[in-house]
């Protein structure tokens, strides 16, 4: 099957300092699915100080309308404090190769940006039309700003 790469962007606003936002987003646990409003499991293991492999196995894919869909995604995390940044790359799962860049800036003492850029790899069954490449990648601009917007409040009510 051919495959199709979708390349989008997105800025949102967090409502804490930059080291707080990075420190939170990067403090890989099992209970991470949660608060991304996901029904799952998740397997964090650090292979070096910056470099953890999470596996996330969901018994209802939400990704996935199918009924009895299951998928497990297997991810690697290479994280970049200095810079303030860190990739997720999808090992297996069925968005193997996707690749995504999430990158903090500051903003105030207690509030931050962060700049995330994904690049979703996916199989199709027939080369796909300009159009609907366009129409494919806002949906996935809009699956991943709402989730971050539900990590954002999430942030929000831990810093309190």
């Amino acid at each position: 099957m051919p495959l199709q790469r979708l390349t989008y962007r997105f800025s949102t606003k967090l409502p804490v300092s930059r080291t707080r936002a990075f420190q939170w987003a990067t403090d890989y646990r099992s209970a991470d699915l949660r608060l991304a409003g996901f029904r799952g499991t998740r397997t964090v293991e650090h292979l070096t100080k910056n470099l953890v492999l999470l596996t996330d196995s969901f018994d209802a894919d939400p990704f996935d309308s199918r009924p009895g869909a299951r998928t497990v995604k297997v991810k690697l995390v290479h994280l970049y404090p200095d810079r303030w940044a860190w990739t997720a790359t999808h090992l297996s799962g069925p968005a193997q190769y996707s690749q995504f860049l999430y990158e903090l800036t500051g903003r105030s003492s207690s509030t931050c940006t962060l700049h995330f850029t994904g690049s979703q790899v996916e199989q199709v069954a027939h080369r796909p039309s300009q159009d609907s490449l366009e129409a494919r990648t806002q949906v996935l601009r809009r699956e991943d700003s709402e989730l971050w917007r539900r990590f954002s409040s999430a942030l929000a009510k831990d810093s309190r």
